[in-house]
């Protein structure tokens, strides 16, 4: 079962949240914040797996709250789940180790898929967000070692590939004909190969390279 605290200022966000998650009979809603200092210390008293984090909250936002429940070794992931979209708060909330990034207009089953896979250690961006982190890695300097993706399968460059335009494993499977534990592991192979800590770390990698024109 997987143990979620809901962060949000809003109880009627909260309410629909509660219901949406509760609708899978593997996630379990174990408390509710108001605010990023009411989400440390329920994080504190209940333990949680993953914490669904609004951004915009009073008494403390939720990049501010996503960092300092970052600092202790065993934290729970962290989900962003927001309206904003803005560069700065998307790029300060990842650096703060949030595992994933959603926007509010995310679907139930996209929710509920995004909770699992953070809680499982992977990490999760809308396809919006992804494309704002690839302009910002556009904007910057050029990486200083090339990667070498001779390592890689065909069949692994075309998972790459949907990787960085923020699929996820189920629509990665749809989209190759695959089965979603098939998509897993070949994610989980193409990290090992490439070295990479993340989804989002192949996602850059593989725009840096410029394999989206590529593939």
């Amino acid at each position: 079962m997987i143990r979620v605290l809901l962060t949000d200022d809003q109880h009627l966000v909260r309410t629909g949240l509660r219901a949406l998650l509760e609708n899978d009979s593997e996630i379990e809603v174990i408390g509710e914040a108001s605010n990023g200092e009411e989400s440390l210390d329920q994080v504190k008293k209940l333990h949680p797996d993953v914490v669904l984090m609004d951004i915009r909250m009073p008494v403390m936002n939720g990049v501010d709250a996503t960092s300092r429940i970052k600092e202790s070794e065993r934290s729970p992931a962290v989900l962003i789940l927001t309206t904003f979209d803005d560069d700065d708060e998307v790029l300060s909330a990842i650096r703060a180790g949030a595992a994933g990034y959603l926007l509010k207009d995310t679907s139930g089953p996209r929710l509920r898929e995004a909770v699992r896979a953070v809680a499982a250690g992977e990490s999760q961006l809308s396809p919006q967000i992804m494309r704002k982190l690839m302009d910002h890695v556009a904007a910057g300097p050029p990486a200083g070692d090339s990667q070498d993706f001779s390592v890689l399968t065909e069949r692994e460059l075309q998972v790459l590939k949907a990787v960085a335009q923020g699929r996820t494993n189920s629509e990665i499977a749809a989209e190759l004909y695959l089965s979603s534990a098939t998509a897993r592991t070949y994610v989980s192979r193409i990290l090992t190969k490439l070295d990479a800590r993340d989804r989002t770390e192949l996602a850059i990698l593989a725009h840096r390279a410029g394999l989206d024109g590529l593939l």
